[in-house]
C-alpha cells in the first residue's frame, strides 16, 4: 500500500498520493510522444473462452459473473493482453454500476459489490505479475461512467472505499454519454480527490452522442461539449478518450477535441455489438487492418489507443506494431488523416462518416437549406406557409435570373432577396407598411444584394403602376371577414377574402412586360372560379405549379364561421382531419393566354 502519511480524504485514500510506478511509466511514454497501448475487449473475449452455458449467463452481466465464478479465465484474458505489449489493462468491472443499481448482484452472491470490485483489482494484478511485467503495465479500474441518477453517483462516491488496501493505478470511467448537472462532475471530482489518476472516456463522435451501431443520439453539441472537456481538465482528469463506437465514426473527433483541451487524447472503438441473438462481431478486420486504422487515429493526434467490445489481442498487437513508435499527428495533418480513413473503403471497411452534403442539380446545398438570412422586425408579418411555398419554387427553379422583378407585399423581403440571389437584374419591393419596406431593405443588406433591391411603401388600391416587370411575385393577405366586424387599419372588410388578390389580377396587364410571368399564392378558402374569371378578362391564364398544406392557425380559427359561410356560397374549400382544419396553398403561374 502507498505511503499514507500524507493528508487523507474521507475515503481513507491520500489526496496527494504518489503515482504508482506503472502509471509513472505511462506518463513517461506520453512525455516521450510514444503511443500508450490499452487492452481490447474483456467481456467479449471472456465470452469466447467460456462454455456456452457459462457464456450466456455471463453476457447478461457484462463479464462480472465470470470474475466471480471463472476468475482463472478472466486472469487468462488479462494476461493475453499483457503479453501483447499493452501498457494499460482494465479490470473486468465495467458492468458493476448497472448491476448494483438494478440489484442483479443477487446473481453474484455471496459477494457484495465492493468485494467484487476488490476481486477485479486482485485478478488484474495477478495477471500482470504472472506475465512478469509488474510495475510496467498499469492497471485501470474500469467502470461505466454514465452517471444518470443519484444511485449511480452514490455508487461512484463509495467506490474509493474498495481501494483502501489494493488501489488500482488509475480509474477509467468509460462510455459516458452525457455530462449531467449535479451528477457527473461531482462524482468525477470525488474520484480525483482520491489521488488516483482518473481517465474519462465518452461514447461520442463528431455528430454527437453515438451508439454502437453508429446511430446518433444528438447532444451535447459544439462548444457545450468542448467546454465540458475543458472543465474535466480543470478539475484534474488526466486523459480524455472516446470508446464504444464504430471505428468509422472516429475520424475527425480528436482534432476537434484538441481545440478545447491539452489533455492526452485516446480512442478505443468497438468491433462488435450485442443483439438479441447474442454478440455480433466484425470478422472482416484482422490485426493488420486494425493497425492501419490505428495509424489514422495516431495521425489525428491519438496518444492512447486500444479497443473496446469485440476487439481481441490480435487487434491490439496489430495496433501496437503499427503505432508504437509512430509520431503523433496534429490538427495540421487532420485532413490527410481523414483521407486515409476514406481509403479504408478499399480494405472493406466503412467510409469516413463525413457525408457528402445533399445538393440540388445546381450544386446548391439543401441540408442545411441555403435560406436567406432573415430578421423579422417588430410589427412586420412573419413569413407564412404561403410565402415559403413561393420561396421554394423561386429557389428550385432559379426564377429571376437577368430579369426585372416586382415583389408585392414584400414583408420581410424573403422573396425579393431570393430573386436577387438568383441573379435578378433588379427587384422592386412594395408593401403598404413602411416598416415592412424598411425590414426588406435591411435584410437585403444582410444578404449582400442591397445594390439590386429597392423598396417603396404603396397601397395597391390607388396605385397606378408606371413600370413593367418580367417577373411579379405575390404572397398576399387572404382572409374572409364578416362585414359586421370592426375593420382594422389597412385591411378593409373582405367578405370573400379576395379583395387584394382580385385587385392584383386587375393590375397585371399594367405590370407585366411582354412575355412576363406572375407567381401568385392563393389559398383554397378563396375558390378557383373567380380567379379564372378575372384572369380571363385580363387576357391571362393560370396553372398550378406547386401546392402546400396549410393548417389553420389561431387567426383562421377566429374566422372559421365566415370561412364556412364563404365555402357554402362558392367553390372555396378546405380539408378536415378529425379536429384539425387544413387548407391548401396553391402557387399559380400566370401567363398571357
Amino acid at each position: 500500500m502507498a505511503d499514507m502519511s500524507v493528508l487523507q480524504d474521507g475515503s481513507g485514500l491520500a489526496a496527494g498520493r504518489e503515482r504508482a510506478p506503472a502509471y509513472r511509466r505511462v506518463e513517461e511514454l506520453l512525455k516521450a510522444e510514444r503511443c500508450v497501448i490499452l487492452d481490447g475487449g474483456i467481456a467479449t473475449e471472456l465470452g469466447r473462452r467460456l462454455p456456452d452455458a457459462e457464456r450466456r449467463r455471463d453476457e447478461a452481466l457484462w463479464g462480472t459473473w465470470g470474475l466471480v465464478q471463472n476468475a482463472d479465465v478472466v486472469r487468462d484474458v488479462h494476461r493475453s493482453y499483457v503479453e501483447q505489449g499493452c501498457d494499460v489493462i482494465s479490470t473486468n468491472t465495467w458492468g458493476l454500476t448497472a448491476e448494483m443499481q438494478s440489484q442483479r448482484t443477487g446473481h453474484l452472491a455471496p459477494l457484495h459489490w465492493m468485494d467484487i470490485a476488490r476481486r477485479g483489482v486482485e485478478v488484474g494484478r495477478e495477471a500482470i505479475e504472472q506475465a512478469g511485467r509488474k510495475d510496467e503495465v498499469a492497471l485501470a479500474f474500469s467502470i461505466n461512467g454514465d452517471i444518470d441518477g443519484p444511485a449511480r453517483r452514490e455508487f461512484i462516491e463509495l467506490l474509493p472505499r474498495t481501494f483502501e488496501d489494493h488501489p488500482p493505478d488509475l480509474i477509467l470511467l468509460e462510455t459516458i454519454t452525457l455530462i449531467r448537472d449535479q451528477l457527473t462532475l461531482g462524482a468525477i471530482e470525488a474520484l480525483v480527490a482520491t489521488g488516483i489518476p482518473v481517465w474519462t472516456s465518452f461514447r461520442r463522435c463528431r455528430h454527437g452522442v453515438c451508439g454502437v451501431f453508429g446511430q446518433h443520439w444528438g447532444g451535447p453539441e459544439g462548444d457545450e461539449f468542448g467546454r465540458a472537456a475543458r472543465r474535466l481538465d480543470e478539475i484534474g482528469v488526466q486523459a480524455l478518450l472516446i470508446n464504444c463506437l464504430p471505428p468509422d465514426h472516429v475520424p475527425g473527433m480528436l482534432p476537434w477535441l484538441r481545440d478545447f483541451t491539452d489533455l492526452p487524447l485516446g480512442v478505443y472503438p468497438n468491433l462488435g455489438y450485442f443483439t438479441d441473438d447474442g454478440w455480433s462481431f466484425d470478422k472482416t478486420v484482422d490485426g493488420e487492418q486494425y493497425g492501419e486504422m490505428a495509424a489514422v487515429w495516431r495521425q489525428e493526434g491519438a496518444q492512447i489507443i486500444g479497443g473496446c467490445c469485440g476487439t481481441r489481442p490480435e487487434h491490439v498487437a496489430g495496433a501496437r506494431a503499427r503505432v508504437r513508435d509512430m509520431p503523433p499527428g496534429s490538427r495540421a495533418v487532420a485532413e490527410a488523416a481523414n483521407g486515409a480513413a476514406n481509403g479504408a473503403m478499399d480494405r472493406g471497411l466503412s467510409p469516413d462518416p463525413s457525408l457528402r452534403p445533399w445538393t440540388d442539380e445546381r450544386g446548391r446545398r439543401l441540408y442545411p437549406l441555403e435560406m436567406p438570412e432573415i430578421v423579422c422586425e417588430p410589427g412586420v408579418f412573419v413569413p407564412t406557409h404561403g410565402s415559403f411555398l413561393v420561396w421554394k419554387y423561386l429557389f428550385q427553379n432559379h426564377i429571376g435570373e437577368g430579369k426585372r422583378c416586382l415583389d408585392i407585399g414584400c414583408g420581410t423581403g424573403m422573396l425579393a432577396i431570393e430573386l436577387a440571389r438568383n441573379g435578378a437584374e433588379h427587384v422592386h419591393a412594395i408593401d403598404i407598411d413602411r416598416r415592412a419596406v424598411a425590414n426588406t431593405l435591411s435584410n437585403a443588406f444582410r444578404n449582400g444584394v442591397a445594390d439590386r433591391i429597392t423598396g417603396e411603401a404603396i397601397d395597391l388600391y390607388p396605385w397606378v403602376p408606371k413600370d413593367h416587370y418580367d417577373i411579379v411575385v405575390a404572397s398576399l393577405y387572404q382572409m374572409p371577414v364578416d362585414p359586421y366586424e370592426q375593420p382594422n387599419s389597412h385591411r378593409p372588410l373582405d367578405f370573400w377574402g379576395r379583395n387584394l388578390l382580385d385587385h392584383l389580377f386587375t393590375l397585371l396587364p399594367k405590370l407585366l412586360a411582354d412575355g412576363g410571368v406572375a407567381y401568385v399564392m392563393q389559398l383554397s378558402i378563396l375558390g378557383q372560379e373567380r380567379t379564372a374569371e378575372l384572369l380571363a378578362e385580363g387576357g391571362f391564364q393560370s396553372r398550378v405549379v406547386d401546392f402546400e398544406f396549410f393548417a389553420f392557425h389561431s387567426l383562421f380559427e377566429q374566422r372559421k364561421e365566415q370561412i364556412d359561410r364563404v365555402e357554402e356560397l362558392s367553390d372555396a374549400y378546405h380539408l378536415r382531419f378529425r379536429d384539425e382544419d387544413v387548407m391548401v396553398a396553391y402557387l399559380l403561374e400566370v401567363t398571357p393566354a
